[in-house]
């Protein structure tokens, strides 16, 4: 009902069928740092995060997990609402990114898509380097500091 939604919202306002995908936050908490797992794109090796399409009889978020663990080979516990989305042009179509955190618990020496994309893990500045895309980098900062001060949060409730 809400991808219906959406799509038909997108052909409301921009006068053409807007395209739903759903995409994984990989993160890790390492040291009292936050790291994020980027991979490369097939096609043009850019650093992007883990996306692809809804699938069917899945929630988004199970969508953006299983994501992950195809592109990045990594599981975890992921969010139940997305923390941004953003527009981009997929295959010459329109298409709305929603992106849910995923913190990561476990790390597959090998996974479905290894030999296709390379992973990384970066501290936020790198990801700010490496992502080429503007809205994206937004969202993953925003979340960064979310996360940065709910870790100082407790580290004063302690």
């Amino acid at each position: 009902m809400a991808l219906r939604l959406v799509e038909l919202w997108g052909r409301l306002v921009h006068g053409e069928e807007l395209r739903t995908k759903v995409a994984a936050l990989p993160y890790a908490i390492v040291d009292g740092r936050i790291a994020f797992l980027l991979v490369t794109s097939r096609r043009r090796g850019r650093w992007i995060v883990p996306k692809g399409n809804l699938m069917e009889g899945r929630s988004w978020a199970e969508s953006a997990a299983i994501e992950a663990f195809e592109e990045a080979g990594v599981e975890g516990e992921i969010g139940s609402t997305p923390i941004g989305s953003y527009m981009t042009i997929s295959k010459g179509r329109r298409t709305q990114v929603h992106v849910f955190p995923l913190l990561v618990t476990h790390q597959h020496d090998s996974w479905d898509e290894k030999g296709q994309r390379h992973r990384h893990w970066v501290l936020m500045p790198e990801a700010r380097r490496l992502l080429g895309q503007r809205q994206l980098t937004t969202i993953v900062s925003r979340y960064h500091r979310k996360l940065s001060q709910s870790a100082m949060s407790s580290r004063i409730a302690s």
